[in-house]
């Protein structure tokens, strides 16, 4: 069954902190990335532990193996379930991302982001592509062989990778969609029901909830999309 994991997209602690105490029990995974995480640092980590809540750090770590390490270590110490790392990093700096996690925090490979379309990831390779959907593979395939437990990736590439990692691989999916709701600054978007029939392991939702007028009917009308989909 996909999970659901809310971004906590806000410019301070106090904000995100106030929308996890509006849903309560019935949102226990949150996403904190660079925008609340530099300005509330560690402590909003605490703050979502102390209530309960699962915490995925979404800091896409990409400097070389050493800084990179240490900043896995840390995250460790924050009790996390899951970090990012690019894998574009290469393999020296995601393998020693993977022995400084020692199993502790499970370590997510982003692939290409979900913001990104086709002629923009040729302008930062310098390269024609063939296909996004080859360099997501290209990408998970390395992350797969530096040990790292699974990939970010679009729903649009999932259904094809699920089919080429182990079975027990990660695969978290940003750029969810209900429907009806705007794609915002996403290119690569899909609805809930296409992320649960590609096989994505985590749908990771954002301002069709957070931003929402009412974020508690937004994230049961979602929850409720999810179970229709995967009743289906």
């Amino acid at each position: 069954m996909a999970g659901v994991i809310l971004p906590l997209d806000f410019p301070s602690g106090d904000e995100a902190l106030e929308l996890v105490d509006l849903l309560g029990e019935t949102a226990d995974f949150y996403k904190v990335g660079l925008e609340l995480f530099s300005s509330a640092g560690p402590d909003v980590v605490r703050s979502l532990r102390q209530r309960g809540k699962r915490v995925f750090l979404d800091l896409k770590l990409h400097d070389i193996p050493n800084t990179v390490a240490r900043a896995v270590q840390a995250a460790v110490s924050l009790d996390v379930e899951l970090l990012t790392v690019h894998a574009s990093g290469g393999a020296s700096m995601l393998r020693a991302a993977r022995e400084a996690a020692d199993g502790r925090v499970r370590l997510l490979g982003v692939t290409v982001l979900t913001s990104l379309s086709g002629a923009e990831v040729e302008e930062v390779w310098g390269r024609e592509i063939r296909s996004i959907r080859d360099e997501v593979a290209r990408l998970a395939k390395l992350s797969v062989e530096s040990g790292l437990d699974g990939v970010v990736s679009s729903a649009l590439e999932t259904s094809w990778l699920r089919r080429t990692v182990p079975e027990d691989f990660l695969i978290v999916t940003p750029g969810i969609r209900p429907s009806g709701a705007d794609r915002d600054d996403q290119t690569r978007v899909a609805t809930p029901a296409d992320a649960v029939a590609a096989g994505s392991d985590y749908l990771v939702v954002g301002r069709p909830v957070t931003r929402a007028s009412d974020p508690p009917a937004a994230l049961a009308a979602l929850l409720a999309e999810i179970s229709s989909a995967q009743a289906t």
